[in-house]
């Protein structure tokens, strides 16, 4: 039997202008599409006495919440991340899921390539995508620092980081002021490498777990077409799950500590 790997970049479905669709961007925009009509159907159907879906969205939410409790240490804060926090988690799992329904990345379009004869699937899991999951990482990290200013200002949370104040203070007082606030300066700057690190850790593991099951998928069902590939496609949902929930509890974990009080020592 034959089969193809799929390969590591989307493929372009159509375009709109210059602006290549590609199957996971389709996949993507669904998942938006099905939030937004979930959205609205509760807005229009809230009622004091919650039953069905409302009940349902409320459980999961009071469910969210008491993790997010267990972080944040405040329920004024998890309020506060719980659209954020929430909304990746939901997204990611979403997408993680609808990736292994029947037809998506089987259904397509066959074409010419490099003299063979390739399938184009119209649908692909949108985290196979590492456009996707690097656009998540960078938002969920650069919205740390953009709440992170905004809740202690931008000194003092650029304090964190590189602690010119300090430096200079240093040099006034002489001795080994001045090497402990050196050796400082320059943790400061791996504190930032390591925010950069954060992006490649968020996003290649989201992607490289994602497109993993892919492919291992992918092989099953080309040796056995039967049977054989239902373990493997329960230990992908349970997989959707845990990296749906690993990048949210990061991401909350990154909003937390960006959000914290510098303490009173560290400016002495």
């Amino acid at each position: 039997m034959i089969f193809a790997i799929p390969p590591l970049v989307a493929e372009p479905i159509f375009q709109i202008g210059h602006f290549p669709v590609t199957n996971a961007y389709i996949n993507s925009s669904l998942a938006v599409v099905f939030f937004l009509v979930v959205g609205f159907i509760l807005r229009r159907k809230t009622a004091m006495i919650p039953r069905g879906l409302q009940n349902f969205a409320e459980a999961v939410l009071e469910f969210m919440l008491k993790y997010l409790d267990q972080v944040t240490r405040s329920r004024q804060k998890s309020l506060k991340f719980l659209p954020i926090i929430g909304g990746i988690f939901l997204f990611i799992l979403f997408s993680n899921w609808v990736g292994l329904l029947p037809g998506v990345g089987s259904i397509g379009r066959w074409i010419v390539h490099e003299g063979r004869l390739t399938l184009v699937p119209i649908l692909r899991s949108a985290n196979s995508d590492l456009n996707l999951t690097l656009a998540m990482a960078v938002f969920a990290v650069g919205l740390s620092h953009v709440l992170g200013v905004a809740t202690i200002g931008f000194f003092r949370y650029a304090n964190k980081f590189i602690k010119l104040a300090d430096v200079v203070r240093s040099f006034r007082r002489g001795g080994m002021s001045i090497v402990t606030s050196l050796i400082e300066f320059g943790v400061g700057f791996l504190e930032i490498i390591s925010e950069v690190a954060k992006l490649i850790s968020l996003s290649f593991r989201l992607f490289g777990n994602i497109f993993a099951g892919e492919v291992l998928l992918t092989v099953m069902l080309g040796l056995v077409a039967y049977v054989i590939p239902l373990p493997f496609m329960f230990l992908e949902i349970v997989v959707g799950l845990i990296q749906a929930l690993v990048f949210a509890m990061l991401t909350l974990v990154y909003l937390t500590m960006a959000t914290a009080e510098v303490p009173q020592a560290a400016h002495h």
